[in-house]
């Protein structure tokens, strides 16, 4: 049996590559569109891998070979995907998971139905009139919680109960009061036992609360010792307990509950059915519109809720959508058109009370909004965004289409560590393997956007032309006419025709260089939402490196160069503060107070530091006028930035993106 040879392989193959690294269940489906087999995953992506790289068994083979689709659901954690799992191939009942599972079940906790119970994990369930606790979906969790109620309270261990004259090993470490030998009376021991039960009876904050309140009245009554059990029984419940979103919701309870997600004129709604009070599965409904949020529920509700007996007594949706008109009009739609008596149920993004059932409808809601946006992710890689790109370059009148347009934005605290991101999209997605980081040096310690604009701009492309590397086929500067039009400088100086354009973030102005007014574009343009994903991960991908530079060179202070500073001062004129700049410029009395020194050593630091920052300056003022002023003209303009670069080049800092859903990578070279 030769799977390649299904037509479908290579779409199969696609989707499992493209899978997202979150976890989540997926379901792969034949050609009368039945699921034939439904799988977990801790990271759904190297799982789906995993089907089309090495030696195949015969029933993955065999699974393959019978497929035409897969699909994926992903959850918050990877305890979701376990009980989701297990709910959907009780649905489903797909043809090879008895094939391809081991056919275990969920354990449970049992307490036995003896004169001295014990506690114990198990996964075949016997009517003997035990008493079962679950099913736990972590069997890891549970045995630690088994393990810590054997610490806490003294039950038996042997597995057969006999009368015996001497206790054994675990009376004598406190661990078993030895019933056998009538060390406890029955009366104390199901003392025990009830208080196990009272762990195990209630669900979240609810039991939590009512433990509480028992180990509050034990302490009341001094009887410290049961007080001292139950408040280790609540930390050991506590570490047990999963916040679980898909199971035993709200028993007897069917609901539905709508998040959506758009990309310009794609928009995609998810839908997560909850029945009897479980996560059953998960409709995706997708259009086109250039429809206002607020009017894409009608679309939705319209052509979604058809069917009478179809359609749950109480529909979920965030606020949001609630405020916008929704919330009034599925409730009418529903009632009038179909004759469906529903509620429909506004969920507030945040600021919610602090109680388990509500943190369940936010957490099913941002559920549903992340599988939306995860169906509008597939849309976008498998058409490219090719309509955005088409009306870029219509509006901006470039030359060609801008499939490779790569982004800069400027990060820096107060001046301090600054940093130029460069990233890049490909077709109207990101391509994380071509981003690249900038230490800037010429504006380190000072505030100048327009010169760090320029640095970052002439190292680029500076480089590119030495290496005879390809050029995009636009530039997008996150800012307004300034720095647009210092990076055309740079540009041209370089004898260079690449297209420029800048996104100014209050009014989302378009600017091209020296324009005289901006290019405006309508709020649900292809082109301007394409410019403001470049533009938002430019400022991303800046910021996590600022950040990240911050808390490695704060460990290393040119404090400590000062006179009278030594590690323990250094550390609070760091934290005090933080730059050289603020110290320079600081008082001699706050310095005095700050490290509770007497006023002539804070005059020697505050003079040491006044030098330190002079120095800072003068070399950073030398750098510039450098850059700006030694530049000659003509065909000597490209040939004097790459001289003045070089001594740039030997620090260049260079990273690929920190690992996304899509893409990880690793750069070779710097850029």
């Amino acid at each position: 049996m030769n799977q390649t040879d299904n037509p479908f392989y290579e779409s199969l193959h696609e989707t499992a590559l493209k899978a997202p690294c979150s976890s989540g269940v997926y379901l792969w489906r034949n050609n009368q569109k039945t699921v034939i087999y439904v799988g977990k995953a801790k990271n759904l992506k190297n799982r789906l891998s995993s089907y089309f790289s090495g030696e195949k068994a015969l029933k993955t083979q065999l699974l393959i070979s019978n497929a035409v689709s897969i699909e994926y659901i992903t959850t918050t954690n990877e305890y979701e995907a376990f009980i989701l799992e297990n709910n959907l191939i009780k649905k489903h009942s797909p043809k090879y998971n008895i094939q391809l599972k081991d056919g275990k079940s969920y354990p449970v906790l049992k307490i036995t139905n003896e004169e001295f119970p014990r506690v114990l994990k198990i996964r075949q369930v016997k009517k003997d009139g035990s008493q079962f606790f679950g099913p736990y979906p972590d069997a890891t969790a549970l045995e630690s919680f088994i393990e810590a109620i054997y610490k806490i309270y003294p039950l038996r261990h042997c597995r057969t109960f006999k009368k015996k004259n001497s206790p054994c090993m675990y009376y004598h470490i406190g661990r078993c009061k030895a019933p056998c030998c009538g060390k406890i009376d029955k009366r104390t021991y199901s003392e025990f036992i009830e208080e196990i039960k009272s762990l195990l009876e209630g669900k979240g904050d609810e039991s939590i609360s009512k433990l509480t309140q028992m180990m509050k009245a034990a302490a009341s009554e001094l009887n410290f010792e049961k007080a001292a059990r139950i408040r280790d029984g609540i930390k050991a419940l506590t570490v047990m307990q999963n916040q679980n979103i898909v199971e035993d919701f709200n028993s007897g309870d069917d609901s539905d509950y709508i998040g959506f997600y758009r990309e310009g004129e794609l928009v995609s709604f998810t839908v997560l059915k909850i029945r009897d009070g479980k996560l059953l599965g998960r409709d995706n409904f997708q259009t086109v519109s250039l429809s206002e949020d607020d009017e894409l529920f009608e679309e939705f509700a319209m052509n979604f809720y058809t069917k009478k007996q179809e359609i749950p007594p109480r529909i979920f949706l965030s606020e949001e959508e609630a405020e916008a008109g929704s919330h009034s009009f599925l409730e009418k739609y529903l009632q009038e058109s179909v004759d469906a008596d529903v509620a429909v149920i506004s969920v507030q993004e945040g600021g919610i009370p602090d109680n388990s059932i509500e943190k369940k409808h936010k957490a099913l809601l941002g559920m549903a909004k992340h599988n939306a946006h995860e169906d509008i992710i597939r849309r976008m890689r498998e058409r490219g965004d090719f309509p955005a790109m088409e009306e870029l370059k219509k509006m901006l009148v470039l030359p060609r289409l801008p499939q490779r347009i790569e982004g800069f934005d400027i990060a820096h605290i107060g001046g301090k560590f600054p940093v130029a991101s460069l990233i890049s999209f490909w077709n109207g997605n990101p391509d994380k393997k071509n981003y690249r980081e900038y230490r800037l040096k010429t504006t380190d310690g000072i505030i100048d956007d327009f010169a760090s604009m320029k640095e970052a701009t002439a190292r680029r492309y500076s480089r590119l032309l030495n290496d005879k590397k390809e050029l995009p086929d636009l530039i997008l500067i996150d800012g307004g006419i300034g720095q647009v039009n210092a990076v055309d400088d740079i540009i041209k100086s370089l004898d260079l025709d690449i297209p420029i354009a800048g996104l100014a973030k209050r009014d989302e102005e378009i600017w091209r260089p020296h324009a005289s007014k901006p290019i405006c574009l309508p709020k649900r343009s292809d082109a301007l939402r394409l410019l403001q994903r470049v533009r938002d991960e430019t400022h991303r991908f800046a910021t996590s490196r600022n950040q990240e530079l911050r808390t490695k060179e704060n460990t290393e202070s040119v404090f400590k160069e000062l006179p009278h500073v030594g590690e323990k001062r250094e550390k609070i004129l760091l934290q005090t503060f933080t730059t050289l700049e603020n110290l320079a410029n600081a008082e001699e009395s706050q310095i005095a107070q700050a490290l509770h020194v007497r006023a002539g050593e804070a005059s020697e630091i505050l003079y040491a530091a006044k030098t330190m920052w002079q120095k800072q300056k003068d070399s950073i003022e030398r750098k510039k006028e450098q850059i700006d002023a030694e530049l000659g003209t003509g065909a000597e303009q490209k040939k004097n930035y790459e001289s003045v670069l070089a001594e740039f080049e030997e620090e260049n800092s260079m990273h690929v993106a920190d690992g996304g859903a899509e893409t990880s990578g690793h750069g070779t070279n710097g850029s």
